[in-house]
């Protein structure tokens, strides 16, 4: 499937898609408070449903904090899917609003590291699975002073393809991660930005066991291989939703220093523990509903099964 536009929905076949790009407009100018109502309310009702997300979530949690109590898991988990409501209404934000409404909504925090990080040459934006993540590339991505460079998988339903490539709507470029490391090295040399998620599990293949929460985790090694190949600074960035319907905050971190090296496990191990450290932080906010842990070591057990 190469580049999906409106004219695709003319397609009788595809008029589905009509009523969500409308919705999803007019969810680009829902006032922050009622998308936040919205949202935890959706959320709410999200968590009474079992459903595979809210059984990797439950399972995620109760994994990665062994010392809370089952009570306060239920707690955290539900305060999750509330959190992760109001960031699915605000992909219509994300997605079809104006430069300034973001700007409005997504409050930017630290800037100087990634600055003084682009003054130095290649940098890659190590930006970790937290639910808000589509927010912080938008807002960026909206100033339009520096184009970026990110990665996402395409999708198969041309709706979620037309919304997935609005990521590129201000100039970005977005390469679909089967297309291989070269393509993002060569935006990389060419001075683009790179806008990484490397906490996902890829499978075996290219990936490395290493501890995330005291969890043998499948990592995958591009981090440091791109780094290597580019002589790039990785900045972390953070997005985080704000309390009391505040909108986002998006947060550049100091760079990692004396990264990448000559070890790859050891990288893999570092940049597990960092974002370890992140997700402590807001646990609430981590994307806990997708198997993190999917691929075992030795062909061990699933920790998914029922």
């Amino acid at each position: 499937m190469g580049s999906v536009s409106l004219k695709t929905f003319l397609n009788p076949r595809y008029w589905y898609a009509w009523p969500v790009l409308a919705l999803m407009v007019l969810l680009a100018w829902t006032p922050r408070r009622i998308l936040r109502f919205l949202g935890s309310g959706l959320g709410t009702v999200i968590s009474w449903i079992p459903s595979s997300n809210r059984r990797y979530a439950e399972r995620n949690l109760e994994l990665c904090f062994p010392e809370k109590s089952p009570a306060e898991r239920r707690r955290l988990m539900k305060q999750h899917f509330r959190l992760s409501g109001f960031a699915t209404l605000s992909l219509g934000v994300a997605w079809f609003a104006p430069p300034w409404r973001l700007k409005r909504f997504i409050a930017v925090r630290d800037r100087h590291y990634l600055e003084d990080a682009v003054g130095r040459g290649n940098v890659i934006m190590l930006a970790p699975h937290f639910i808000g993540l589509d927010m912080g590339g938008a807002r960026l991505a909206s100033e339009r002073s520096r184009k970026y460079v990110s990665m996402y998988r395409k999708a198969r339903d041309p709706l979620l393809e037309y919304l997935f490539q609005r990521r590129a709507r201000f100039g970005s470029v977005i390469i679909e991660r089967n297309a291989g490391l070269k393509p993002i090295i060569r935006c990389l040399r060419e001075g683009r930005p790179f806008y990484y998620l490397p906490d996902q599990d890829m499978g075996d293949r290219a990936s490395v066991f290493v501890p995330f929460f005291g969890i043998p985790a499948a990592t995958v090694t591009a981090l440091s291989r791109i780094a290597l190949a580019t002589n790039a600074v990785v900045v972390p960035f953070i997005t985080r939703i704000l309390p009391n319907a505040c909108g986002y905050e998006v947060r550049f971190y100091p760079p990692l220093e004396n990264f990448p090296t000559d070890d790859p496990v050891a990288d893999a191990t570092r940049m597990n523990q960092a974002i370890e450290q992140w997700v402590r932080e807001m646990p609430e906010q981590y994307m806990w509903s997708y198997r993190r842990f999917k691929t075992r070591p030795n062909n061990e057990p699933s920790l998914y099964s029922k």
